[in-house]
């Protein structure tokens, strides 16, 4: 499949991804991250070791596309978690010292 990555043209293949990531240790993934085997990459690093380009030269997005078109799975962002609300300090206190809180 021929696709562009940072605006040059890449004709890559799954079993070509496959054999470039064989035996690469996957990084921590902390955002978008693709599977690839049993292993799960970060979406820059698969991008890097494919094209043997800089980080900085293309996006997640265009691999993040290009992983999905050869049939990948792909994970995006994890979504935040939704804020909780605290205690107020009257009834931390309270729950601190083991007392009912006042109301």
């Amino acid at each position: 499949m021929r696709c562009v990555i940072a605006r040059f043209p890449f004709d890559l293949t799954r079993s070509g991804v496959l054999e470039s990531m064989k035996g690469v240790k996957p990084e921590q993934a902390s955002g978008e991250s693709v599977i690839i085997g049993r292993r799960t990459y970060p979406v820059k690093q698969v991008g890097q070791v494919v094209t043997r380009q800089d980080r900085r030269d293309f996006s997640a997005g265009e691999v993040l596309r290009a992983m999905t078109q050869l049939g990948f799975t792909c994970r995006d962002l994890a979504p935040a978690p939704a804020p909780t609300r605290g205690l107020d300090p009257l009834r931390h206190a309270s729950a601190m010292l083991g007392a009912p809180a006042a109301t």
